[in-house]
């Protein structure tokens, strides 16, 4: 008498709370939140509020979509150039080149936290001394520190197995997907639906476009580490 086989057991969903588990478990959200807990706390002791306070978040939000797009395009897809003997070439650049080789490798999804070593105190640098006043600076310490983790966020979420409902972020994952699966040459910005890439010419029909055979592999170049 044969046994009937057993059903197989059905693969259980990613979830959002399987996702922030996952995100906890790197270096670069613990980074950046560290900075903006010790900027919130330093700007609720400098106080000194005024208009400017909320004018300042509005432009970096209206600004960050393209200063995005700018570091997708000319620092992460930086090209290795020679230089007499000695080879030009980012460690950001590099990571990013094995994040295109291996989109599903988490650890090379989030910003390198060696790069963030630099990034962050430059970051606080500037927000102590190019603003007219220190609680101004704060002021936009906090709010890059706030983009920054959403940037992370969003670029971990749309590479993770949780698959999108709502239509909003249905559109952000698709933008993101074209740029590593289809054509590497577009679709820059990773937490908005194309805001700057539809200014700045780099958002076509994904029909009209080629798949790239570079996609997984930015400018036919190994990846070094």
């Amino acid at each position: 008498m044969t046994t009937a086989p057993k059903p197989r057991a059905e693969r259980r969903a990613f979830t959002l709370s399987d996702a922030v588990a996952e995100f906890g478990r790197h270096p670069s959200p613990w980074m950046i939140g560290a900075v903006l807990t010790g900027a919130l706390a330093a700007r609720g002791v400098v106080g000194d509020w005024r208009v400017t306070d909320a004018v300042v978040p509005l432009a970096m939000l209206a600004v960050f979509p393209f200063f995005e797009w700018l570091v997708h395009v000319f620092v992460l897809h930086w090209r290795p150039r020679r230089v007499g003997a000695v080879t030009v070439d980012s460690l950001l650049a590099r990571k990013h080149r094995e994040h295109h080789v291996d989109p599903r490798n988490v650890p090379l999804i989030f910003i390198p936290w060696r790069a963030l070593l630099w990034v962050l105190p430059l970051a606080s640098a500037i927000a102590v001394f190019a603003f007219p006043r220190i609680s101004l600076g704060l002021t936009f310490l906090v709010f890059l520190a706030i983009l920054g983790l959403a940037y992370e966020w969003c670029h971990y979420l749309i590479h993770s197995d949780y698959k999108p409902k709502s239509a909003l972020y249905r559109a952000v994952w698709r933008n993101h997907r074209h740029h590593h699966f289809k054509n590497e040459h577009y679709w820059f910005t990773v937490t908005t639906t194309g805001t700057a890439d539809r200014v700045l010419g780099t958002y076509p029909d994904p029909a009209a476009v080629p798949a790239s055979p570079t996609a997984k592999n930015l400018h036919g170049a190994t990846t070094g580490r």
